[in-house]
């Protein structure tokens, strides 16, 4: 009998409750279900004006190989000037040419491909601007060669992974705030040692790619889209860290509206009592900060007085079933670890692209070769295509979390990308400039 009653009960509620709710608020799911289906139709809108856009070949997009010099006697802040002028790419569409026309924010990407033993520098740019950046490029390296090539991306078969290549695969994503910087070339050199006594991290990356075999590929890809505060203010939120870093009470000074302590008043009764006067403190903030918080703060403060880039870093390690070697799948991780601090800023692996499915007690039977085949073609793709992390959602983010888009500056950049020497790097396949060029005599007879 009781067991009868308790069922009824149970059966009675959603009559008593639910449905007398349902029957006064139903407008509210009415308007949730308004609200998501929006969304979706113009996330469809803007896609569908993006790729009439894109069909039309309205921003053609090149791929140049920049073979280096054989002596790169140039500092590695070379390249951190000419990345700084690759800044002047920046174009943003505004409402109509994103939401009619279909136009992207202007991005360009710098990869490093080592193809069966053969390191190579890539730069893929709009068409359009392919002056700007050869102009920059050989400002600073002027016995550099550039030249447009095809898309090594495309050499290998497009159903990746199929049965006869297999990748392995990740994107990488920042720690902390974007206003952290990561560790630069000016921390492995001084500016006036001699060339064949620079310490230059990309030489292990380079010599790695030195030794794939034939078959074996690793694809590195730094994407940089130029970005001011009135689209990112990445800037405003990394000095309001900086303040915090360094003690400062950004709050002082601000008090309560006279509304709101009145509301406060009516509703409670009571009389907020003033807060008593702070006493001053005559030590400076400055002597307050340990040394190794007065780097960190001057580490920030150095990277909000330079441009910015929102960047993404993909990397690719492919082979031939039958020549894969595991292991040389760690050699562009091993890379970006000599970049990372502890006090600062770190660039890792994003768990949730690595192509591997990680083994749980509750999803052991969840498709997991279904999953690891679907990451792997995805991570393909969007390397291939040049797709921004993430897409199609919007490639804005907040600076105070974490994620795969990341603001990087020039300097930063350049650390991770730049043209080594011969005495630096040493690696035997990478592509250099053998004979200098200079300009012909002028006793030369002409027509």
């Amino acid at each position: 009998m009781p067991s009868e009653l308790s069922l009824s009960f149970f059966l009675s509620l959603p009559k008593t409750y639910f449905w007398v709710i349902l029957n006064d608020w139903w407008w509210l799911f009415l308007i949730a279900e308004c609200f998501w289906i929006g969304k979706i139709m113009l996330f469809l809108w803007y896609h569908w004006r993006k790729d009439i856009f894109d069909a039309a070949e309205n921003d053609p997009r090149v791929l140049l190989e920049i073979k280096i010099p054989e002596e790169v006697l140039e500092q590695i802040k070379a390249m951190e000037t000419v990345i700084t002028g690759f800044w002047q790419i920046y174009s943003f569409p505004n409402w109509f040419e994103k939401w009619w026309q279909g136009k992207d924010p202007t991005g360009f990407t710098l990869e490093i491909a080592g193809i069966d033993g053969v390191p190579h520098f890539y730069i893929r740019t709009p068409k359009v601007y392919q002056p700007i950046f050869e102009t920059h490029v050989y400002s600073q390296y002027p016995q550099a060669e550039i030249s447009e090539v095809e898309d090594y991306a495309k050499n290998v078969p497009q159903d990746m992974p199929n049965a006869e290549w297999d990748f392995w695969g990740l994107e990488y994503k920042n720690l902390k705030h974007w206003g952290y910087p990561i560790k630069t070339y000016s921390e492995f050199e001084t500016g006036k040692e001699e060339e064949e006594k620079r310490i230059d991290p990309i030489a292990s990356l380079l010599e790695g790619m030195a030794r794939l075999k034939p078959g074996e590929q690793i694809w590195v890809q730094i994407r940089c889209l130029p970005v001011l505060d009135e689209y990112l203010p990445w800037k405003d939120a990394a000095k309001k860290m900086r303040d915090k870093l360094a003690r400062r009470n950004v709050s002082e000074g601000k008090t309560k509206p006279m509304l709101l302590e009145a509301a406060e008043i009516l509703m409670t009764g009571k009389v907020t009592e003033a807060a008593p006067p702070e006493e001053k403190d005559f030590i400076p903030v400055e002597m307050k900060l340990t040394p190794g918080e007065k780097e960190v703060v001057g580490a920030v403060e150095r990277k909000i007085s330079k441009l910015g880039f929102l960047c993404n870093i993909k990397y690719i390690y492919l082979a031939k079933r039958d020549v894969m070697f595991k292991p040389n799948q760690r050699l562009a991780m091993s890379y970006f670890t000599n970049f990372v601090t502890d006090n600062m800023q770190a660039l890792v692996p994003s768990a949730d692209t690595i192509t591997k499915i990680k083994q749980n007690w509750y999803d052991w039977f969840w498709f997991k070769k279904q999953r690891l085949f679907l990451r792997k073609r995805r991570l393909f793709r969007s390397y291939v295509n040049r797709i921004w992390v993430g897409w199609p959602h919007p490639c804005v983010s907040d600076p105070d979390k974490s994620g795969r888009r990341f603001i990087l500056t020039a300097e930063e950049i350049a650390s991770l990308y730049h043209f080594p020497g011969r005495m630096v790097a040493s690696a035997p396949g990478l592509s250099r400039v053998e004979a200098k060029k200079g300009e012909p005599p002028s006793s030369l007879p002409v027509e």
